[in-house]
C-alpha cells in the first residue's frame, strides 16, 4: 500500500457513523451512485457490498488503486471533483467526509456543484457532509485527542492531532504521523491539513448558484474518535 493510502486509512478508515445515511440515500435513489472524493473506498466499498452500483471518483491514483483491489465491482474514475466530465448521469451523487472543505474555497465549491448538477438526472439527489472541526474541538475541551492508530502487516501506524488554528477563513489542522516497522524502525513526519470554514447556509446558497435546490439537512452524530457532521441534501 502506498503512503497516501495508508494514511487515508489511518485517519479516515475507521469512521462509520455516516454509513447508514449513505445506505438510506442509495436505497431511495434506485440506481447508480457517484461517490466524489472516494479515497480508498470507505463509503464506496460499503455501498457496493450492499449490492449498489458505484462509480468512485478521486484525483489520487494511489487511493483508487487500493479501492479497486478492495471492491472490484466499483468503477473507479481518476478525475478532479471540480472539473470532471462523464458520459452518464446519476440519481445520486455523494460527497462524504470533508471533500467540500478541501476543494479550495467558494469558487471551487461552486465549480464542483455545477459538475454535480450536470451529472444528476432530473430529480436526482446530491448529498454532501459538512463539518466544523474548530467548533467541535472547542466543545470537547480536548485539544489533544488520542491518536488514530492502525496495525497492518506488522507495521504500526499512528496519527496524532497536535493543533488546530484558524487562518483567513480556513482551519489548519496539524498532525504528527508515525510509522513503526516490524523491526522497530521509526519513520515520522508532521503534516498540515487545511479545511475551508463555511456554514451550511453558505453551502446551500452556493448549491442554488449551481442550479441545485436544498431540500433537507441530516445530522450525523459525533463518535468517540470523530466529530459530527451535517449532511446537506439537494435536488436537481
Amino acid at each position: 500500500m502506498t503512503g497516501s493510502a495508508i494514511w487515508h486509512d489511518v485517519e479516515l478508515g475507521s469512521y462509520d457513523a455516516d454509513l447508514p445515511l449513505w445506505l438510506e440515500l442509495a436505497a431511495a435513489g434506485n440506481g447508480a451512485i457517484l461517490d466524489l472524493g472516494a479515497g480508498t473506498g470507505r463509503v464506496a466499498a460499503h455501498l457496493a457490498a450492499h449490492g449498489h452500483e458505484v462509480v468512485a471518483l478521486d484525483m489520487d491514483p494511489d487511493l483508487l488503486a487500493v479501492l479497486a483491489q478492495r471492491a472490484p465491482t466499483v468503477t473507479t474514475v481518476l478525475a478532479d471533483a471540480r472539473s470532471f466530465s462523464l458520459e452518464r448521469r446519476f440519481p445520486l451523487v455523494i460527497a462524504p467526509m470533508q471533500l467540500a472543505h478541501i476543494v479550495g474555497g467558494h469558487a471551487a465549491r461552486v465549480a464542483m456543484l455545477e459538475r454535480v448538477h450536470a451529472h444528476l438526472i432530473d430529480g436526482g439527489t446530491f448529498a454532501a457532509a459538512l463539518t466544523d472541526p474548530m467548533e467541535a474541538l472547542e466543545e470537547r475541551g480536548d485539544p489533544f485527542p488520542l491518536p488514530d492508530m492502525l496495525e497492518r502487516d506488522g507495521w504500526v501506524f499512528s496519527s496524532q492531532p497536535l493543533s488546530v488554528r484558524e487562518d483567513n477563513r480556513s482551519v489548519a489542522m496539524e498532525r504528527h504521523r508515525q510509522a513503526v516497522s516490524p523491526t522497530g524502525e521509526i519513520d515520522e513526519e508532521t503534516v498540515t491539513i487545511a479545511l475551508d470554514v463555511f456554514s451550511s447556509d453558505q453551502f446551500e446558497d452556493e448549491a442554488r448558484i449551481a442550479g441545485l435546490e436544498p431540500v433537507a439537512r441530516r445530522a450525523v452524530p459525533e463518535s468517540p474518535d470523530h466529530i459530527g457532521s451535517s449532511v446537506v441534501i439537494c435536488r436537481r
